[in-house]
């Protein structure tokens, strides 16, 4: 189990951050604190797609990169900015299936807000309509009852709020406050959704757990109420969840896991060799996930791709990946061995500070 994260509340002058890259940094560092304090659980309720008890580690991981890369953007920056950093980070170190799909959903998160100042609650919602349809095109074998079932909740929870409240003035509807309201009613229905993953997906019912990616990003979208709110983490937000106290055994450890790998890494490609890339990946392994880190092409045509597969053999993914260009930050992990192996050039972070950005 990692070192505990100490959680801190935000802070008291939290209305003067309104979306800025200070919120930004805050509601990361908050994030990363819960799935710190709480990656023992949740890596023992991972059961899907492969029960090798790492999401909640995988989530913690991924989402200490993008805060560490905030560290060095000024507070006065733009939520856009301190986003988009976050998130191309988040991507470039993402560890296994959660971690690729919450950096994701940053990175989808950071599009509407590219040229904006500050997150509000139209941008918010705009953001997870994107965030939820990018993490279902980044799957090649997308399935119910997963973190995608709580983008699409989350998504559809921030429509309707945002359509509720299209008569209010402009400046009520992008203040602090109804930004607050907004991630409130999100973490409720999302606490709901992630409830019933364990009926969505007979490996979870069978095991009587709920989907530990789901549970993370429950974690993470209250870490983004508390920071709007300028309150602490719900302490009771997982009391309930079944199969998630510490009494309960590591459901994962009973269930037998195939030895097979885990092959991650960046690279540049052109739409043609992504296209051709993910067909081939689909036919030698499974847990296909592709997603773009940006969208601005380079002289040669090409943009940057986060790659993440299941394979049988390490070669059987490489030798396609390889004649494609040079990769970065590859980390291949034997998924039969636990979560004992993590990207060289991700370092863990075992305790989290509270330095905001300068």
């Amino acid at each position: 189990m990692m070192t505990e994260v100490t959680q801190q509340p935000p802070s008291t002058s939290a209305q003067h951050d309104h979306g800025s890259a200070k919120l930004i940094f805050n509601w990361l560092k908050l994030a990363e604190s819960a799935l710190g304090n709480n990656s023992d659980r949740l890596n023992a309720i991972n059961i899907f797609p492969v029960p090798d008890g790492d999401t909640g580690s995988n989530l913690y991981h991924t989402v200490a990169a993008a805060t560490r890369a905030l560290e060095d953007v000024d507070a006065n920056a733009s939520a856009g900015i301190a986003l988009t950093t976050a998130a191309t980070a988040a991507l470039d170190h993402a560890q296994g299936n959660s971690g690729t799909l919450i950096a994701v959903m940053l990175n989808a998160l950071a599009e509407p807000l590219s040229k904006a100042t500050r997150l509000t609650a139209p941008l918010l919602a705009l953001g997870l309509q994107r965030a939820s349809a990018a993490a279902w095109a980044a799957l090649s074998d997308p399935q119910e009852g997963t973190m995608l079932t709580i983008l699409d909740t989350a998504a559809a929870t921030a429509a309707n709020f945002r359509a509720s409240i299209t008569q209010q003035p402009e400046d009520q509807q992008n203040s602090r406050k109804t930004l607050g309201q907004m991630t409130s009613r999100i973490v409720e229905t999302v606490w709901l959704a992630v409830e019933e993953t364990e009926n969505q997906l007979a490996e979870l019912s069978q095991a009587q757990v709920v989907d530990a990616g789901a549970t993370g990003l429950l974690l993470v979208f209250d870490a983004l109420r508390a920071t709007v709110q300028g309150e602490s983490l719900d302490p009771e937000i997982l009391e309930s969840i079944h199969g998630f106290h510490v009494a309960h055994p590591h459901v994962h450890q009973d269930m037998q896991v195939a030895e097979a790998y885990e092959v991650m890494c960046s690279l540049q490609l052109t739409p043609l060799d992504a296209a051709t890339l993910r067909i081939g990946l689909n036919e030698v392994g499974n847990s296909v996930i592709m997603s773009p880190i940006n969208t601005v092409e380079d002289d040669n045509g090409t943009i940057r791709w986060r790659v993440h597969v299941h394979v049988a053999e390490p070669d059987d993914a490489m030798k396609l990946i390889r004649p494609l260009g040079e990769t970065e930050n590859l980390a291949i992990t034997p998924l039969h061995a636990g979560n004992t192996t993590v990207d060289a050039k991700c370092h863990p972070v075992t305790e989290a500070t509270t330095e905001a950005p300068k």
